[in-house]
Parts: structure tokens; C-alpha cells; sequence
């Protein structure tokens, strides 16, 4: 039996993460998941917020976009198309980030659905940056 995971975040431009963990909680479809060793095998959507990496006593926090997970009894796969390290965020530029989607969100007019969902996304994944940020303040 394994005594850790193996947690890959990865993204259309690179390999965001890549370790061995004792135990990962992401953001999962049903709810906050929490993966140890010799889980179940499962596929999940990911949604946007706060995946927390727990190793050797110590956690990485870090931000995910939404995507989707498979996890097996020693691998947590998540392709996602964004991600990032708490230590890596920008506070200033998220909130910016978000400000602006939430802006163009609200002026509508010909905004497609496609570019509704993609707003309401970017606003999703700008507040995940920033409670991952904040986390334990």
C-alpha cells in the first residue's frame, strides 16, 4: 500500500505541480474532496478554488481553474486551464482581474454565452487566487 500520492496539476502551457503528497482536498463537482493514499479510483469535475496540498506536516495552498481530476490509489491527475502556487499569486492583479470580468459581465450587450461563462469563470478562478492567498491570515 502507498503511503503517498503522486498530485499533477497541469495546464495547456506546463506541468504546474508534480510531488509526492500525503493527502490533497480540491474543490471537486459534489463538494470539497479529500484524497488520501489508496483512494478509490474516481473521475471529477474540478471547479474553481482552493486545492490545499498536505505534505510531510506543512501545506502548499494553491489556486485552480476548473477541469477535471482522475485519481487513482496513488496519483491525483488534474487538468485544469489555470493554475497557481499561493506564493506566485498577485493580489492587486487578481482583484483586478476580477473587477474587469465582472465589469464587462455586467454591461452585457452582445456578449455571447460562451463569452458569459468564460467571465463568470475568470471571476470564479480570480476569487479562488485570492482566498488561496489569504488562507490562514
Amino acid at each position: 500500500m502507498a503511503d503517498t500520492l503522486k498530485l499533477e496539476i497541469v495546464t495547456p502551457e506546463a506541468v504546474i505541480y508534480s510531488e509526492d503528497v500525503d493527502m490533497v482536498t480540491l474543490p471537486a463537482s459534489e463538494g470539497e474532496a479529500g484524497i488520501y493514499p489508496n483512494h478509490v479510483p474516481l473521475m471529477t469535475k474540478v471547479h474553481a478554488g482552493e486545492l490545499i496540498a498536505k505534505k510531510g506536516g506543512s501545506e502548499e495552498i494553491l489556486a485552480v481553474g476548473e477541469g477535471f481530476a482522475e485519481i487513482t490509489g496513488d496519483h491525483v491527475a488534474i487538468l485544469t486551464d489555470n493554475a497557481i502556487g499561493s506564493d506566485d499569486i498577485d493580489e492587486t492583479v487578481a482583484e483586478e482581474a476580477k473587477a474587469k470580468a465582472q465589469k464587462r459581465l455586467e454591461e452585457g450587450g452582445d456578449i455571447s454565452s460562451e463569452e458569459a461563462n468564460a467571465l463568470a469563470q475568470a471571476i470564479l478562478y480570480s476569487e479562488a487566487q485570492l482566498k488561496a492567498k489569504r488562507h490562514r491570515r
